[in-house]
């Protein structure tokens, strides 16, 4: 990469002052010390940059949008579990090298089959146990272990009802535009 490019993006990065305001009442300035500006044109740029490795050593599939990140495996045996949670290590310590942080609570375990299965999961993500669940959200979608769609069904009907009574209730006021 050239050395002006980079001269260029560390000075967009250093030295950056933040302040919020409260009311009518503005905060002291403090020192930016990571980070990239909201809103900046080089913003999603600098974050593909930065997460473009993320799944270097991985061997198993790896999906990323924005900053969600699935990782999945189809298991049919202990060796594919082993698999698996090699590649959680992998996520965790490149996490580490590169100063990202990984939220572990805000990551789920969940074993989509129509089986009936005992054996609970038990994956990590730097050392702490990555929680089982029957269902989660994936850009916007719920997912289900069992690979039924009633909870995204019965989630969309919802959203769809929510919708219409707004519109009714919106359309039930008086709007008065005087002519100037």
């Amino acid at each position: 990469m050239d050395s002006r490019v980079v001269v260029w993006i560390r000075e967009f990065l250093l030295g950056r002052t933040q302040r919020v305001r409260v009311g009518g009442h503005l905060s002291e300035e403090v020192r930016v010390k990571s980070g990239v500006p909201q809103g900046s044109v080089l913003g999603p740029l600098l974050f593909l940059a930065y997460i473009n490795d993320v799944s270097r050593n991985i061997e198993s599939p790896i999906r990323l949008f924005a900053d969600d990140c699935v990782i999945y495996r189809k298991v049919i045996n202990n060796e594919d579990i082993e698999k698996l949670q090699k590649d959680l290590d992998r996520l965790g310590e490149g996490a580490v090298e590169n100063v990202m942080k990984i939220n572990p609570s805000k990551s789920k375990a969940v074993h989509f089959t129509r089986a009936r299965l005992k054996d609970p999961l038990n994956y990590s993500l730097t050392n702490t146990l990555i929680p089982e669940v029957s269902s989660c959200k994936y850009l916007g979608i719920i997912l289900r272990s069992d690979l039924s769609w009633a909870d995204q069904v019965n989630y969309m009907v919802k959203k769809a009802w929510r919708a219409l009574h707004f519109t009714i209730e919106y359309s039930k006021r008086e709007v008065v535009i005087p002519k100037v």
